[in-house]
């Protein structure tokens, strides 16, 4: 079983690093049995179209109980956040079971290394894998980021013409070992690493320091090393795409100087997600209202600056759609945004997003006193159905502000 389990993470790093194109391990040749039982035959993706479209003859369909390992690779081309322009990126999601689909969650890894083709540049890897029949749940975020981004000091204040490009090189290593203490909830400990250096501004005057107004992590590094306590309760069977269910997640982070930080500091990060199925009495079908919100603060004086609360900075990168990551940073962040989801082809090749959210930071005044809010639409295309994972393109807007952002994968 071992050896099998290796063979696999083997495969795909291989697949990760290999030349762009999109395949599917043969998804559309066997009715894939879901979480829930039902199947996908009836459905269609971009798998089935490529098939017929290259006149691809299948062998005799037939159930592939054993199979497990699914992947997901795309090449695209979309506007990097935080103002530094369009971008050459390839996300590739794996998907695989590694114990019985009845009893364990499907297991996750992407990897998105993207390029603009100028200063920016990204290697994020993400994992989330559940152990057979879902008694541990392993974490990892791992990332190396050559990141210029746009930023306005702390709280709202500033106008949109105030920014200022911050320049970096960021290094991010986190993992997570949570084991069952009862069914849907997870309880662990983590290791978080973030250093950045060669922090610098793109106009020397002023210093970040004094434009931000903020003396800690302002600098040329800034190092944080600490341990997390992590609390999850989820009962969804895939976060690729997310159905009926609900998702928690606490984390209390603690960075003492023994362990390397700069200064001692601590964080508390909230995030409670809902899915409410629209139509229950069809399973197959994508009729849903996804609500997701998040509480992020830090409990010290001298936590970090690129540490701090920020918009567009929760752990996947995928919140605050429609506001430029980074623009609104504080000693607390609160979020919300929820997402009307349905399908427009009743075989789920193709279907459509409707989204709104509001964040609101402490920085120049208190918390709660200024709600930014954004809105917008998306087209979701079935690239497969096997692991449920759509390509999502989306437009979002807010006040002075726009973007088209391409995923792999549902926003939440």
């Amino acid at each position: 079983m071992q050896s099998k389990t290796i063979v696999r993470l083997c495969l795909v790093n291989l697949l990760m690093c290999g030349p762009v194109f999109s395949f599917g391990q043969n998804a559309g040749d066997a009715i894939i049995q879901t979480k829930k039982g039902q199947d996908t035959a009836r459905q269609t993706d971009l798998i089935d179209i490529g098939k017929a479209l290259f006149r691809i003859r299948p062998g005799k369909i037939r159930e592939e109980k054993d199979k497990k390992l699914y992947f997901s690779i795309l090449p695209i081309g979309g506007t990097v956040p935080g103002g530094t322009g369009n971008a050459l990126i390839t996300s590739t999601s794996a998907a695989m079971y590694l114990g019985p689909k009845k009893t364990t969650n499907l297991s996750t890894a992407t990897f998105t290394p993207y390029w603009n083709l100028g200063s920016r540049f990204g290697l994020p890897v993400r994992t989330n894998i559940w152990l057979p029949d879902n008694t541990w749940l392993i974490q990892g975020d791992t990332r190396f980021l050559v990141y210029p981004q746009y930023t306005w000091g702390l709280g709202h204040q500033k106008a949109d013409e105030e920014k200022v490009l911050l320049n970096y090189k960021y290094i991010r290593f986190y993992q997570n070992a949570l084991k069952r203490i009862k069914p849907y909830l997870y309880a662990g400990l983590g290791y978080n690493l973030d250093y950045r250096f060669n922090i610098n501004t793109d106009d020397p005057s002023p210093e970040l320091e004094q434009y931000a107004g903020y003396r800690y992590g302002t600098g040329k590094n800034s190092f944080s090393s600490g341990i997390s306590l992590n609390m999850v309760y989820d009962t969804r069977s895939n976060s690729i795409n997310p159905m009926p269910g609900m998702y928690g997640n606490l984390v209390y982070r603690v960075n003492p100087t023994f362990l390397g930080s700069d200064n001692s500091w601590s964080s508390v990060y909230l995030d409670v997600r809902k899915y409410i199925s629209m139509n229950p009495g069809k399973p197959r079908q994508q009729n849903t209202l996804a609500l997701w919100s998040y509480f992020w603060t830090v409990l010290n004086d001298k936590t970090p600056y690129l540490d701090l609360p920020s918009t567009g900075w929760d752990p996947y990168n995928r919140s605050a759609r429609g506001i430029d990551q980074n623009r609104y940073r504080g000693r607390t962040l609160f979020y919300a945004e929820s997402e009307y989801r349905r399908d427009i082809t009743t075989n789920g090749l193709l279907g459509f997003v409707v989204f709104a959210n509001v964040n609101t930071v402490s920085g120049s005044g208190s918390l709660f006193t200024s709600w930014k809010p954004a809105a917008g639409t998306g087209l979701r295309i079935k690239f497969n159905k096997a692991s449920n994972t759509n390509i999502g393109i989306d437009y979002g807007m807010s006040k002075g502000y726009s973007a088209v952002l391409l995923n792999l994968g549902e926003a939440f």
